[in-house]
């Protein structure tokens, strides 16, 4: 099975095309080697998946030709306990740390572009 066919049934990636974006910018790694799209996936390999800031470990156990539901892609492939500690535990610095941009939704109004320019020129 195709490794982008792989990740996309595994539901890693919303669609094929994204998983093989995913692959070709080497932010895939099988076996500890960076793949083409084309490249076949066994029961076993390990995969590293990088998503922004999360990484995932995982070996393959199971290969399905379809996209079923999460639960059963969640029985396609077995995380790492290493990279399931690591994932947990940017999880809860995320939950402490605050964004600072996390308050700003949508552009400043007139008004706030008026009071930035007027800090900024003096």
């Amino acid at each position: 099975m195709r490794i982008d066919k792989w990740l996309w049934a595994a539901r890693f990636f919303k669609t094929r095309s994204l998983a093989c974006q995913a692959v070709d910018l080497g932010r895939i790694l099988q076996n500890e080697q960076r793949v083409k799209p084309a490249h076949m996936v066994k029961i076993g390999d390990l995969i590293a998946i990088q998503q922004g800031e999360l990484v995932w470990q995982i070996h393959v156990a199971r290969l399905l030709e379809t996209r079923g539901s999460a639960t059963v892609a969640q029985t396609m492939y077995i995380e790492t306990p290493e990279s399931l500690s690591k994932r947990q535990q940017q999880a809860e610095n995320r939950r402490f740390q605050t964004e600072p941009a996390a308050h700003l939704r949508e552009r400043p109004t007139k008004r706030q572009r008026r009071l930035l320019n007027a800090l900024t020129s003096e």
